[in-house]
């Protein structure tokens, strides 16, 4: 996932019941006011659920993100970004994917739901 590699994503752990990832703050990767954007949480969300939802995928399979929704709830201003991303709904033709990003302090940051489309 070269946009992941951009991020700065890493695997810490990944397996068909959770993937753990971190993403450090990055000041290329803020808004204006110096929080990390939006769009590279998103980013970091999608590609850890995507990882989750691949691993559950049936064999021969592929999986494509066809809905995604965050809740912001906090910003990042420095350090890294933790990440864990469960299955929901583990289905024939979608899985559903919630992943958890956190801080430093272990505070929630963003919680988003990804529905992924099981493509065979």
């Amino acid at each position: 996932m070269p946009h992941a590699v951009e991020l700065g994503v890493s695997l810490q752990a990944a397996s068909r019941e959770s993937v753990t990832a971190t993403m450090p703050y990055a000041e290329r990767h803020t808004t204006l006011g110096g929080a990390l954007h939006g769009g590279a949480l998103m980013a970091f969300a999608d590609s850890i659920g995507a990882v989750c939802a691949f691993l559950n995928l049936p064999e021969g399979a592929g999986t494509s993100t066809i809905e995604s929704k965050t809740n912001f709830l906090r910003g990042v201003t420095s350090g890294a970004v933790s990440g864990r991303a469960q299955p929901v709904h583990v289905g024939r033709r979608t899985i559903v994917v919630q992943t958890e990003l956190r801080d430093d302090a272990g505070k929630l940051v963003a919680l988003t739901t990804q529905t992924q489309a099981v493509l065979t």
